[in-house]
Formats: structure tokens, sequence, C-alpha cells
């Protein structure tokens, strides 16, 4: 610990010693008389409405106070990115653009009246009417009403916390306020009203499970700044009710915020929780100058935010965490700062715009053409404005708000979604139709995710970079995966999360190496668990080389997580033709070694031979072939294997293909798939072969040769890889190398050849050499093509 450290945690722990001390004499509850304390001074700027709420305070007439507050914010000048005056203008576009928007927003908002709610991967979770704030309905446990520090809220015996936490963000009131304006129907805003009482009756200040965390705390408070803008205007007209409600909410605030700001996670939890934290700290202090402690919260809030993104934000523009989940949270922090930067004038607002142009042009290269996020590191379920209901996997409506937010329309994959009209309501979204535009395959060496994309919507994400952020809490064993959207619809996945804390064991499977799309050696992962947010070993992957040409991309890398042995991997996306896996295990010794390939439950798998052939309900067919035997992982032989979580809490299987090889090091092998639009009955044969080295590339260099056949066609690809990686420039090994009819002096070099020309692909060197008779064609179509070092 530096100095700052130690003084931050000798002061923290000294107040909380103090805090629940004084909690153990006498239990801390809401008094209204304290919002007198919790207002700003008064001001000549005050607008009548808020002098008329300080006196009614003053004397204890809350109900007038109450009306006074929402008449106060329904009409001043907008300081937040909802405004009050605006929202019968916008309710009315909104109907206008989504015509079917009113009934859905009635459905949703009548099983939240029910008491059933969608909560992470968990739907129609029977949380009660008012919900039970300290529940875990799904596995009937309960968390304890101690001191917020001294709760165990990861200890499963209590349930999990995050299914706990997040019915106690209170995001489901943006969706009682979507139902309340699209239908007109009151009892949706007295609903949301109501749980706000009872919320304060069943959380006292500091005591429970939902004072623990100090970014949920975080995420409430936005939840309830929207809340105040949604239902201020309907509060002005609802004169029959005898709830002082904004009294309630902005006591609440207050009392929230100023634990938040007492105790940020600066050396807990460093990364996305101090960003959140600080983007509630910074949105309700510049919004809500009314509270006395509003200014010091706004400044505090901005200079975090500022100081994280050099820190939490890489050159590429990608999350430092590593993980794509986590990565969308980012983006959205930065673009609700920007918008209330902008809103209130605060010079901040151009930092805050380059770190969201940044973010959000991550986003889109990290997402297929229709905004689906990768399954990269943990996915936690959450979202920071789910007012539609939308999947957390679905980036769409972010992207399409970072398009109107910085005015660039390539971020967007789609026409402007529902969810941009509340969050952007000032803005003339009409203004801005979207244009679809071809995003380019993509080096984002700083992450080290490598993107590939075709003109016909396959999307395939390599990663070659480090473990993760810190302690690597959000990781996954994953070093050389890959994932790949074909033609818009995803098709190798990464398993997902799954859960945190109440399954250890499945908690570890699914951050297992086994459960990515790369290659196990001696059945262990390339980095070892410890808890679940530690990692006992952490291997991280090297980029080496990286080529983008408009016929293909490729991308290699490294990693030595299987100490002694050296797994190091080449992926080439020919567009048009399919994706080439090189898997090369280097080292001395006898290696036991299994590849995974795991499929899209939406593809039906089946055998076929030597080759596993993928069937999409839409017509689409992949078939998968090895040069080792793959066998289609099914019942007992899955033995876990076979597990997908699409979204945090909802895990059910996935088809799962392995590749299984044994014997001595160093040696390699190549995947080969086929995207076809043929048939099902007219599938093309894939025979693929290693052939044997004629010539052996030079000392320090280890190469294969392969031969793949399918339909009229065939490929020869020679792979050459260090046996020390990294030891060379990337360049090839200098000399000719191959076998009996292909030779070249590359790293890889791939020919595919049909019955009337050649196609060759040279990386790392200049050529490519067929002894056969198709040589003179080789020659005359070949192309000299160079690897570029990666950062």
């Amino acid at each position: 610990m530096d100095a700052d450290e130690l003084r931050f945690r000798v002061v923290s722990a000294s107040r909380k010693a103090a805090d629940r001390a004084r909690s153990a004499i006498a239990t801390p509850r809401w008094r209204r008389a304290d919002i007198t304390r919790a207002l700003a001074p008064a001001s000549a700027e005050d607008s009548p409405e808020l002098v008329a709420a300080r006196a009614a305070s003053n004397r204890g007439d809350w109900l007038a106070a109450h009306r006074a507050l929402v008449a106060h914010f329904t009409n001043r000048q907008p300081r937040f990115p909802l405004d009050p005056r605006s929202l019968p203008e916008l309710t009315a576009r909104v109907r206008d653009r989504f015509p079917d928007a009113a009934a859905a927003a009635r459905e949703r908002g009548n099983r939240i009246l029910g008491g059933h709610y969608d909560v992470l991967g968990y739907r129609d979770v029977p949380f009660g009417t008012p919900p039970a704030w300290h529940a875990d309905p799904v596995h009937h446990r309960m968390a304890p009403m101690r001191f917020w520090s001294a709760v165990p809220y990861l200890d499963p015996q209590y349930g999990d916390h995050k299914i706990i936490w997040e019915i106690n963000r209170h995001q489901h009131w943006l969706a009682l306020a979507r139902a309340h304006h699209l239908t007109g129907e009151s009892r949706f805003y007295s609903a949301a009203t109501a749980q706000l009482g009872d919320w304060l009756d069943s959380n006292p200040p500091l005591q429970g499970v939902n004072w623990a965390s100090m970014l949920e705390l975080g995420f409430r408070s936005l939840s309830w700044l929207w809340t105040l803008h949604f239902f201020a205007p309907s509060a002005v007209n609802d004169v029959e009710s005898r709830s002082p409600w904004s009294v309630d909410l902005l006591l609440g605030l207050d009392r929230q915020l100023t634990h938040v700001e007492r105790n940020l996670s600066r050396y807990f939890s460093p990364n996305t929780h101090l960003t959140g934290e600080a983007l509630a700290l910074y949105v309700a202090g510049r919004a809500l100058p009314e509270l006395r402690r509003g200014q010091r919260w706004a400044s505090l809030g901005r200079t975090v935010l500022l100081e994280e993104i050099d820190r939490q934000i890489l050159e590429d523009g990608g999350h430092a965490e590593r993980s794509a989940h986590y990565h969308r949270y980012t983006t959205d922090f930065y673009l609700h700062a920007l918008l209330t930067a902008r809103l209130t004038g605060d010079p901040a607002a151009q930092s805050f715009e380059g770190a969201a142009r940044r973010l959000s042009n991550y986003l889109r290269n990290i997402t297929d053409d229709r905004g689906r996020l990768p399954l990269l590191g943990d996915d936690d379920g959450g979202q920071l404005f789910p007012i539609g209901g939308r999947q957390p996997s679905d980036c769409s409506d972010t992207l399409a708000a970072a398009a109107v937010i910085l005015d660039d329309p390539s971020l967007a994959v789609g026409e402007v979604p529902e969810e941009v009209y509340w969050l952007c309501g000032s803005l003339p979204l009409e203004n801005r139709p979207y244009q679809r535009s071809a995003r380019p395959s993509s080096a984002l060496a700083d992450s080290g995710y490598y993107v590939s994309r075709s003109t016909e919507g396959d999307s395939l994400v390599f990663d070659a970079g480090r473990h993760g952020f810190l302690n690597g809490g959000h990781a996954h064993a994953d070093a050389l995966s890959i994932v790949l959207t074909v033609r818009g619809r995803p098709l190798l996945v990464d398993a997902g999360t799954g859960t945190y804390t109440t399954d250890p064991r499945l908690r570890d499977q699914f951050r297992s190496t086994a459960l990515h799309n790369t290659v196990v050696v001696h059945g262990r992962s390339q980095s070892e668990m410890r808890g679940p947010f530690h990692w006992r070993s952490v291997a991280d992957a090297s980029p080496s080389v990286w080529m983008s040409d408009r016929r293909f991309d490729y991308a290699e890398g490294h990693h030595d997580g299987y100490r002694p042995v050296i797994h190091a991997r080449g992926v080439l996306a020919v567009h048009g033709f399919g994706w080439i896996v090189v898997d090369h295990l280097l080292g001395t010794g006898d290696a036991r070694a299994d590849a995974f390939w795991h499929v899209h439950p939406d593809w039906e798998c089946s055998q076929r031979g030597r080759s596993i052939v993928f069937r999409e309900p839409g017509g689409l067919v992949a078939v998968l072939g090895s040069s080792n035997d793959l066998e289609l992982l099914e019942g007992a032989a899955a033995d876990g294997l076979t597990w997908y979580a699409p979204i945090y809490g909802q895990i059910g299987r996935a088809g799962c293909v392995r590749a299984s090889t044994e014997g001595q090091v160093s040696r390699s092998s190549l995947t080969f798939l086929m995207r076809t639009a043929t048939a099902a009955a007219e599938l093309p044969s894939l025979q693929i072969d290693a052939l044997p080295l004629t010539q052996a590339p030079p000392p320090g260099w280890h190469g294969a040769a392969f031969r793949m056949t399918t339909s009229g066609r065939q490929a020869v690809v020679l792979s050459a890889v260090e046996r020390e990686p990294g030891s060379s420039a990337a360049g090839g090994p200098a000399r000719l190398w191959g076998c009996a009819d292909t030779q070249t002096d590359g790293r890889l070099a791939v020919v595919i050849t049909d019955q009337t020309h050649a196609m060759p692909i040279v990386i790392g060197g200049g050529r490519a050499i067929a002894t056969s008779t198709l040589a003179s064609s080789v020659h005359r179509s070949g192309t000299t093509m160079h690897s570029t070092r990666t950062r």
C-alpha cells in the first residue's frame, strides 16, 4: 500500500467501526426531517417552487413539500437526459414510431404488478408484491439483516447476491414508467412510488445486503433519478396522493450517495465498480444542485471518471478487463456522463466524448453485424438502462445511442430503437437516418483481440491477448480461443458465465479452458482458478502476426500456460472459402491434447464420417473437418462440456465437438470450417490429411503440411512457427521448405486450386511454389504478402 491507500483504508475502517457501534445501540431510521439538512442553502436563483418546498420542510408539512418539489423538477431547465417538460411530445413520438410499444409495455408492467420479474437469465421470478427485497426466490434463501459491512453476501447459503441486488437496482421502475406514459394508466406510477416507500421501510440506513455494494447503490441511485424525472409531472397532477414520495426519494438519494462517497471502490474493485459509482455521483451531483452535497459529488465523480479513462480504457478503446459485457457497461457509463456534461455545460464533456468514441468504436468492432456481443469473459447479465427488456448481449441500443450522441452513423447496426428515444429524447433522432456501412476487419492489439469480417455477415474474434485486469476477476481461461458468427448467426460460441458464487464447481467449469474454443493439454486449464474471482496461475497469450487483405485475414498467437508445452495457433479466414485453424504444440516429451469446438444450440449437429455437419433452421449449413478424428460429444461422454449460458443464470445445453490426440511434441493439427449453401442431400465431402515434409524448415522452426479436399477443390496448407515463439521478427523461415508438391519460404502458405486456376496466400515470406502441373498457374496468380508485427 502507498500512503494514499493506507490513509483511505484507515479512515474507512474507522468510520465503519463507529457506524457499526452506533447501529448496535440504536438501529438507524429514515427521518423526513433530515431533508432540511440535505437540501442546499437558499439561493437567489431558487425557483418559487423550491422556496416553497424549503418552507414546507421546515414546518414538517411533507405533502406540501412534495408537491412543491415535483412542480420544481417538472418545470426547471433540464439537467438530466430526460426532460419532464418534453414527456408528452416524446411519448407521442414513441407511440407513433413504435406502434406495438404500448402493448409490450403494458404486458411487462402487468407481470411486475403481479409480483413476477425477469431477473438476469431467470424468467417470471416470484418476488411478490411488494417484492421481498432481501430474498433470492430462485434458490429460496434470504440474506441476513446485519450491519452492511458484516453481510456475507458471497456466501451461497444466503442466496445469490446477484439475484437479490438485481431487483434492488429498481431498474424495473423504468419499465413501469414506460408503461405508465405509453398507456396512460396511473396504476404503474402508483406501484413504483409505493415500492419506494416499502423499500425504505425494509432497508433502514446501513442495514442489510442492499447497503453492502457501492456499485449497487450507484445503480439504484441512477434508477431513482430516472424515476424522479419520469414521474414528477404525474405527481403534479396527482392531487389525491397522500405519499410525499419525492421527499423520501431525495432523502434516500442523499444518504445512499453519501455512503458511496465514503466507501468508493478505489482499492476494493477499482474497475467498473469504481466507474459505475463515480458515474452515479457525477450524474446525481450535476442533476441535483438542489442537494447540499451535489457539487461535491459531481466534483468527485468527475475526477474519478477522468482518471479512469487512462487506467481502464486501452489505446484501442477496449476495457482493461477484457470482458465484452463489462466493456458494454463502460461504454454506457461514459455515454451517460457525456450526455450529462453537455446538458449542464461541464467542460469535461470533451474528455468524456473522446472516451465514449473509443469505447463505442471498439464495441462496434467486437459485435457482429446485428450488434450482438460475443461471450468473452464474464457476463453478469445486467445493464445500465434496460427500459425495453432487451437481452444483455444485444448491444444495438447502445450502438444506436452512441451513433446519435456522437453523430457517427457508422456505429449503428439498425434503425434507432425505442430505448434511444427515452435516453436521448432531447436530440432530433429522426434527422439521423441509419445507413449501413461495412465494418472492416480490425486488430485490437492493445486488448489482444483480432476480428475478421466478411461482406456476407461473417465475423470471427480471435483472443491472443492478456488474461485480464488486476486479479483477472472477470476473465476466463480462454487464451487463443475463437468465436464465430456465420452470416449473422452465431455458430462457435464461448459457453458463458452461468453463475458466480452459488455453485463453485459450476463457476470454475464455465471459466475453464475446456468450455472455450481452444486446446486443452493434459486435461487442465491454461489458467488455474482460486475462488470465484481469483486465479492461482495465469496464462497470457501473445500475438505474433496480423494481416488483413481483401481476400483473407490472418492472426497468430501463442501462450505458455501448459509449460513446458507451448501452444501456438494460426487462424486464417479466406473469404468465400472458410476458416483454417492450425494448432502447434511445441516442446519435448509426450502430451495429450483436446481441441474443443462449442456450437450454438440453434445449430443441429451430426457426424458424417470424419466431419461434423452443422445445420441452422434458416437453411445455413457448415461442415467442420480436422486432421485428427472428431467426436461429437453427447450424453455421458459430454461430462459437463456441453453447458451453455447465453445469460447469467440461464444454463442449458449446446453442441460440443472434440478432437483428441496423444503423442510426442512438437506436433501440429489442422481444423477447417466450411460454410456451404448446398442442400443437405448434396453436402460436400471434406477430407483433411497430414502430409510428410520433404524439406524441413531451418533450425529453430517447426513446420507442418496438410491437404484439404472438398467438392472439386483442394488446398495445401504449410504452416511454420518458431520453436521459441516471438524469437523472430514475425517473418518466415527465409528458405524454401514444404512437402512433395508445394514449398514456401513463408510461415504460412495456402494454395487453393480447382480445375482451372490456383489462388496462393503467403504470409511472412515471398513465394509459394507448386511443383505439380499447377506450378505455372500458381506463378501467374501469386502475390507477395508480408506480415506485420502487432504491437
